[in-house]
């Protein structure tokens, strides 16, 4: 089962736009946030949840969409998350999130919420290329807040497949003519250190 999750739990970044998630599932995914481990059990992040358009429409706009896609500029309206999870750092709990979270405590946060929404059939993208001074004026967020990551939810409009990396090594993801995201991932024989 796990597997299975996470087989489906791939960057997804075209989804049916007018599918809409609800602020209850949203609610229900920040719960597996809060069964997550947390560095030194701080449980330093909050979230800002948005399903709502006008909101989301600012959120999109600072955002950034694969990288290896060098001639898309991210998805189309039709095609664009429908729902998003703001992952901030509170900085009247902790000062340090670059020590305290980053990588680790909203990486974790990010993959347990990510497998949440799959079990629920939704697709997500984790997104740190964000433009933060945009979003911070967009939102009028308190300076008591750090932006760590964003997730990009929706139900997935892309087929995306993982392939073997090939003999040249060659990591980064592409779409064939048919729109289909294949990402090559290395084998598990490849990566274990024998001693």
């Amino acid at each position: 089962m796990l597997k299975e999750l996470l087989k489906f739990n791939r960057s997804y970044r075209r989804f049916y736009e007018n599918e809409n998630i609800s602020s209850e599932t949203l609610v229900e995914l920040i719960d597996f946030a809060c069964l997550s481990p947390s560095p030194k059990n701080l449980q330093a992040l909050k979230f800002i949840l948005s399903n709502e358009v006008n909101l989301n429409n600012k959120i999109f706009a600072t955002l950034a969409w694969a990288g290896y896609l060098n001639d898309w500029k991210g998805p189309e309206p039709g095609e664009r998350p429908s729902a998003y999870i703001i992952i901030l750092g509170d900085k009247t709990i902790s000062k340090d999130f670059i020590k305290d979270y980053l990588p680790t405590g909203s990486g974790i946060i990010a993959q347990s919420i990510l497998l949440g929404a799959a079990e629920k059939g939704i697709g997500g993208c984790i997104i740190a290329a964000i433009q933060r001074k945009k979003l911070y004026e967009q939102l009028n967020l308190s300076e008591d807040f750090e932006i760590m990551l964003i997730l990009a939810l929706g139900k997935p409009k892309e087929i995306v497949v993982i392939d073997n990396v090939d003999e040249t090594g060659n990591i980064e993801y592409w779409r064939d003519e048919n729109q289909i995201h294949h990402v090559p991932k290395r084998k598990s024989e490849d990566i274990i250190i024998h001693l």
